[in-house]
């Protein structure tokens, strides 16, 4: 009896830290090609902004992106001919915020070819929608003491 209840505790801990099913199904949304298609700024005027510390907005426009949920890994590539084409390794993982709201937020994190890291940094983003056909990130800075809200639009291919 003693050795059941163990087992049922121990069950139930891991459980609990497994990730949540929300976020099991969003990886399988997610799953597959997608392309950024647009990039938008909350506040108007120009702004010389390199994203994911690689490229100005214009070179990821229309950049094509994979994400292969199964091992948290991806690929961008860049298309632009202006800009410094080819492909880029990432990692990523998806943390529900708020369960009542479905806010996740959405960790990037550039890497070589192997998963490694290069400077150990990475990006935070929110994933503000979901769908079988579109998908939104946004990350938001302070710029000049105020909130900077970056938009990234993609569609599934």
């Amino acid at each position: 009896m003693k050795r059941i209840a163990i087992l049922l505790v121990l069950a139930l801990t891991l459980a609990s830290c497994g990730t949540s099913k929300v976020v099991r199904t969003s990886k399988k949304v997610m799953k597959g090609n997608w392309t950024l298609s647009t990039i938008s700024y909350s506040e108007k005027g120009t702004y010389n902004v390199s994203l994911l510390d690689d490229a100005p907005k214009a070179c990821f426009e229309g950049s094509d992106w994979q994400f292969i949920p199964n091992n948290n890994s991806g690929i961008y590539t860049i298309n632009d001919t202006n800009c410094s084409i080819g492909a880029r390794n990432f990692i990523f993982t998806i943390q529900e915020v708020d369960p009542a709201t479905d806010l996740y937020d959405f960790l990037l994190k550039p890497t070589d070819e192997k998963g490694k890291s290069p400077t150990n940094y990475g990006y935070r983003m929110q994933l503000t929608q979901l769908t079988e056909a579109t998908m939104q990130w946004q990350q938001t800075l302070n710029v000049e003491g105020k909130p900077f809200t970056i938009t990234m639009n993609f569609t599934k291919q």
